[in-house]
Protein backbone atom coordinates (compact mmCIF):
# COMPACT_ATOMS: atom_id res chain seq x y z
CA UNK A 1 0.00 0.00 0.00
CA UNK A 2 1.44 3.34 -0.89
CA UNK A 3 2.03 6.35 1.30
CA UNK A 4 -0.60 8.53 2.12
CA UNK A 5 0.51 12.23 0.77
CA UNK A 6 -0.29 15.24 2.72
CA UNK A 7 -1.95 18.39 0.96
CA UNK A 8 0.53 20.59 -0.93
CA UNK A 9 -1.59 23.37 -0.37
CA UNK A 10 -1.97 23.08 3.09
CA UNK A 11 2.00 21.98 3.93
CA UNK A 12 2.71 25.72 2.22
CA UNK A 13 0.01 27.45 4.63
CA UNK A 14 0.37 25.97 8.29
CA UNK A 15 2.96 25.29 10.27
CA UNK A 16 2.78 23.37 14.07
CA UNK A 17 3.89 24.84 16.81
CA UNK A 18 5.72 22.92 19.99
CA UNK A 19 2.61 22.40 21.99
CA UNK A 20 0.79 21.47 18.88
CA UNK A 21 -1.13 24.33 18.12
CA UNK A 22 -1.54 24.94 14.33
CA UNK A 23 -0.19 28.33 12.71
CA UNK A 24 -1.62 30.67 9.99
CA UNK A 25 -0.94 33.64 8.22
CA UNK A 26 -3.94 36.40 7.89
CA UNK A 27 -5.26 37.00 4.60
CA UNK A 28 -5.73 40.43 2.45
CA UNK A 29 -2.24 41.28 2.74
CA UNK A 30 -1.39 40.40 -0.77
CA UNK A 31 -2.58 43.37 -3.10
CA UNK A 32 -4.74 46.81 -2.80
CA UNK A 33 -2.99 47.77 0.32
CA UNK A 34 -3.43 51.36 -0.24
CA UNK A 35 -6.79 52.15 0.71
CA UNK A 36 -6.13 50.03 4.01
CA UNK A 37 -4.77 51.72 7.05
CA UNK A 38 -1.03 51.18 8.66
CA UNK A 39 -2.61 49.88 11.84
CA UNK A 40 -4.78 47.68 9.54
CA UNK A 41 -1.59 46.00 7.41
CA UNK A 42 0.70 45.96 10.62
CA UNK A 43 -2.46 43.66 12.47
CA UNK A 44 -2.57 41.40 9.34
CA UNK A 45 1.37 41.34 9.73
CA UNK A 46 1.41 38.71 12.36
CA UNK A 47 0.64 35.28 12.54
CA UNK A 48 -2.32 34.10 14.54
CA UNK A 49 -4.02 30.49 15.24
CA UNK A 50 -6.22 27.88 13.63
CA UNK A 51 -9.95 27.72 15.49
CA UNK A 52 -10.16 25.04 16.91
CA UNK A 53 -13.08 24.29 15.08
CA UNK A 54 -10.91 23.71 12.04
CA UNK A 55 -8.25 22.13 13.56
CA UNK A 56 -8.98 18.82 12.19
CA UNK A 57 -9.49 18.96 8.68
CA UNK A 58 -6.05 20.82 8.78
CA UNK A 59 -4.45 18.15 10.80
CA UNK A 60 -5.80 15.39 8.60
CA UNK A 61 -5.27 17.25 5.11
CA UNK A 62 -1.41 17.60 6.99
CA UNK A 63 -1.67 13.63 7.38
CA UNK A 64 -0.98 14.24 11.52
CA UNK A 65 -4.14 12.41 12.22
Amino acid sequence: MPKMKTKSSAKKRFKLTGTGKIKRKHAFKSHILTKKSKKRKLKLTHSGLVDKADEHSIKTQLRLK
